[in-house]
């Protein structure tokens, strides 16, 4: 071992990030894996400045969320949601199918905001992405970067 030689580990600083706006397609990809990307981008693991307690994600903007595929049509019928109305006996129930044809924007913020971690930088993380129906978004004026798919 050297004497004298210090290395000093690099950790980012609240003020000290960039914030890059990415647009993801998710037109014909399957739900899971997408929101794994996305999840990515959100956190800031793809950059090689990631600190795992700040936040050093970018903002993702995510179009055409109504088109997302699964990778079995049989999981659609089995796959269930969950929520409470917070009366007793007001557990209620949707299935993957029911989420996709009314919720898809709501189906592509439950999956993302899962793969997140759940403490309350997660919850500042999930504030940065957008979802939308179609193509159209209202965030060109931050002239967001088109997400190029590694398949």
């Amino acid at each position: 071992m050297l004497r004298g030689v210090k290395q000093k580990t690099w950790f980012a600083k609240k003020g000290e990030v960039e914030r890059k706006w990415w647009i993801v397609d998710v037109k014909g990809k399957i739900l899971g894996r997408a929101a794994t990307r996305i999840a990515t981008l959100l956190m800031g693991k793809h950059k090689p400045t990631w600190t795992p307690h700040v936040d050093t994600g970018d903002f993702v903007v995510v179009v055409n969320a109504d088109k997302v595929t699964v990778s079995k049509d049989a999981k659609k019928l089995k796959k269930r949601y969950y929520y409470h109305s917070g009366y007793a006996g007001g557990l209620k129930e949707k299935t993957l199918k029911e989420m996709m044809e009314k919720y898809p924007e709501k189906l592509m913020w439950l999956a993302v905001k899962r793969m997140l971690p759940k403490n309350r930088l997660g919850r500042k993380m999930i504030k940065k992405l957008k979802i939308y129906r179609g193509e159209e978004h209202p965030h060109a004026a931050q002239k967001p970067v088109e997400y190029k798919w590694e398949d």
